[in-house]
Order: structure tokens, then C-alpha cells, then sequence
């Protein structure tokens, strides 16, 4: 069962024409893993109790969701993960047999033997994954997650995924921190091909010092987290070849509490596109804390989101959409690859500098591929308001 993904497939035909400058490509488990890992956007997380599993990622493929984690570690109490093992294997045996189009599913496992336990119950259903999380992961941990992934991938004939959660006491406590990302770093080398992407579990950050931000704030405000994201990505996230795509962490609100700041989200740009009561609707569930957290998520180097509602999804890939302005000055530094100097910007308001701005460009490329290209005209309040009407 090989699934298909392409962002913004919901719009209509007249609505894409209108919004895209250049369109999403489909992606496939055959696409380059770092298009894939870029391609994973708003990743949905739900957990695997949940009865009417099976439905709910078709509904949610509907809903523009291209990625999806079944979770069986945390948000499954202890004693019912023998349940939620039942119900996952029973509701993917369900997606085998009717074969509907879903988003990418990865299940979040607990143990290294639970991935070779759960491929060998779901039989030919196991085509419905392309991989595994692997929460906890350590030098200590990892190698067995990543053998364990490799077994289960052989055995049953399928190419499954690894994407490792760095979340550990060894990685926030700084005089652990640089030899444990060293160490990280080699192991996941050696698994390079089938190691998708990185994720980041800033919630066991926080709780590693009893802290938790609250919608108000974004997690780069919880300074003790920003730095430990830092270092995440200057060892494990470089664009020298050796890197990986680290994912931004989860965003755990979905309505609105008491507030204390003033919102930061400009009325004037929703007012320009006739949407200011969708600037309302997001206020009331606090998805302008989202938008804050996703724009410096993309400006400290990380790919994508966690996200654990579907309200979450629209606003994570709208602001993955490449606007026509970042698409003129990548294709501009990229045109003069190996040239170097300095070029003005198309726009005329900033300097396109050649050596320095290559990595930042190919990125850029690469986002359009799975993203898009906005026309000229076209804000992420566009794709706000289309993605409102689905």
C-alpha cells in the first residue's frame, strides 16, 4: 500500500490557480527522504485507544493532515497499553482492507521490542506504515530502536522509517549535552538511510525543571528549552550533508484561557484579505501563539510541527507555503552557484549574498517542492481562509 501525499489536494482547481504560483509536487515513499522529511509538516498526533482510529486518519487526510503518529507511549496510561495495541493492529488491519487514501502513519512506540512485536501481528497490514517514532533516544537507547526498526523493515519486506525523539535529562543538563549530541550524531550516521527526520521533545524538556509555557508564550520564551533547541540543531540539523531535519515541538494548546500579553497577530494583513473574523476565531484558540512559534521555529532552523489537534494543521502549512518573494532570491542564489557575490533582491529591499545564502536557498527549494509557491499577491491568510472552508 503506497500512499501518496500532496499538500492543499482539498482546494479546488479554480482555488489552487488562484493561490499558486507554482504547486506541490506528490510525494511518495520513493521521494528523497529530505523532500519527505520537509513533506511531513503538521504532524497529528493521536492516541492509539482511540476506537475509531481507523476513521479518523482518513478524516483527517481530508482535512489536509499528510503525517500522523499513533501513539502507544505517553498518552496511553500504563495499564491499558495492552488495549491500545489491540486497537491499533485491529483499526490499521482496517485501513489494509478497505485501502483509503491516509496520511504517512508512524506509530510511537515504548520499547525496541515492541516495533519487531506489533510488525509481526499486523501482518500484511504493516504496508500501511512507513515507520516508527522512537521516544527516549539516547546513545544507550538508540541502537537498539534503529536495529529493531531495521529487523521489523527486512522481515516483513517493508521500507520502514525511524524518526528518534531527543528528550532526555542527558541532552537538556548541559555538562552532558555536547558528548551526548556527539554521540547521537555518529549513530544516527550510521542509519542515515532510514533515519527521516529528528524530533524534538520539548515537553520533557520543560519537565525535566518542573516549567511549562503557557499559550501566551512560545517555547524559545522558556530560555533553558530555546537552548537546548540550539544545540540540537547545530550539532544534529547542519546543511553541510551531515544533518538531519529536526521538527518543531509541539504545540499543546487549542482554545484560549485567561490571557496576560497582547496579541502579536497583525489585524491589518487579515484585514486586507477580508478575514477578520478568522483572525477572531484564531484569538479564541490561541492559534496566534502557533503562528508566533511556527515563524521562529522556521528562523532557528526547524522543519515542521507537532501538532495534537487538527485546528493546529491549517496554520503549521500555511506558513510552510514558500511566499513569491523567498522563491525570486533562492532561485536567484542558487543561479549564480559557485560565482559567490552579492545580488539585490527582485523586491529591492534586502541583499541576496551568494556563499552565505546557498544553504538557506536550497531549503527554501526544497519546501516549494513539497509546499508550494504563493503568487505574488497571495499572503498565508489566503491559504488560511481556504484551508477554513475545508
Amino acid at each position: 500500500m503506497s500512499t501518496t501525499v500532496i499538500h492543499y489536494e482539498f482546494l479546488t482547481e479554480d482555488e489552487r490557480a488562484r493561490l499558486f504560483h507554482v504547486r506541490p509536487e506528490p510525494l511518495t515513499a520513493d521521494s528523497p527522504l529530505e523532500l519527505q522529511a520537509v513533506a511531513l509538516g503538521a504532524t497529528l498526533y493521536s492516541p492509539a485507544t482511540r476506537p475509531n482510529l481507523a476513521k479518523d486518519v482518513v478524516r483527517s487526510r481530508e482535512r489536509g493532515v499528510t503525517s500522523s503518529v499513533l501513539c502507544l507511549e505517553d498518552s496511553v496510561p500504563d495499564d491499558r497499553l495492552a488495549d491500545a495495541e489491540d486497537n491499533l493492529v485491529a483499526q490499521l488491519g482496517t485501513v489494509h482492507a478497505d485501502r483509503p487514501p491516509t496520511p504517512w502513519l508512524f506509530v510511537r512506540v515504548r520499547t525496541p521490542e515492541q516495533v519487531t512485536d506489533l510488525v509481526r501481528r499486523l501482518g500484511p497490514a504493516v504496508d500501511t506504515l512507513r515507520g516508527f517514532v522512537l521516544p527516549k533516544f539516547t546513545p544507550t537507547t538508540g541502537p537498539g530502536f534503529l536495529d529493531a526498526v531495521r529487523e521489523a523493515s527486512e522481515r516483513a519486506g517493508v521500507p520502514l522509517l525511524a524518526m528518534p525523539v531527543v528528550e532526555s535529562p542527558e541532552v537538556i543538563h548541559l555538562e552532558s549535552r555536547a558528548a551526548v549530541l556527539g554521540e547521537l550524531h555518529a549513530l544516527l550516521q550510521s542509519a542515515r538511510d532510514r533515519v527521516l527526520a529528528v524530533r524534538l521533545g520539548a515537553t520533557d524538556f520543560s519537565g525535566t525543571y518542573g516549567l511549562r509555557r503557557s499559550g501566551d508564550m512560545t517555547v524559545y520564551d522558556v530560555r533553558l528549552v530555546a537552548g537546548v533547541i540550539a544545540d540540537v540543531v547545530n550539532v544534529l540539523g547542519r546543511t553541510d550533508g551531515t544533518g538531519f531535519a529536526v521538527t518543531g515541538p509541539v504545540w499543546e494548546y487549542f482554545t484560549s484561557g485567561e490571557r496576560i500579553f497582547k496579541p502579536r497577530l497583525r489585524e491589518s494583513v487579515f484585514a486586507e484579505h477580508g478575514a477578520r473574523e478568522l483572525r477572531h476565531q484564531i484569538m479564541l484558540m490561541d492559534l496566534d501563539g502557533l503562528i508566533r512559534e511556527v515563524e521562529l521555529d522556521k528562523a532557528n532552523g526547524l522543519t515542521g510541527k507537532t501538532v495534537i489537534h487538527p485546528t493546529h494543521v491549517a496554520a503549521v502549512h500555511a506558513l510552510s507555503v514558500v511566499s513569491h518573494e523567498e522563491h525570486g532570491d533562492a532561485q536567484d542564489v542558487l543561479g549564480r552557484s559557485g560565482a559567490g557575490g552579492v545580488l539585490p533582491s527582485g523586491y529591492g529591499n534586502k541583499m541576496n549574498e551568494v556563499n552565505p545564502h546557498r544553504g538557506w536557498a536550497t531549503k527554501v527549494l526544497r519546501r516549494a517542492q513539497a509546499f508550494g509557491v504563493a503568487r505574488e499577491d497571495v499572503s498565508y491568510v489566503d491559504f488560511l481562509v481556504a484551508s477554513s472552508h475545508q
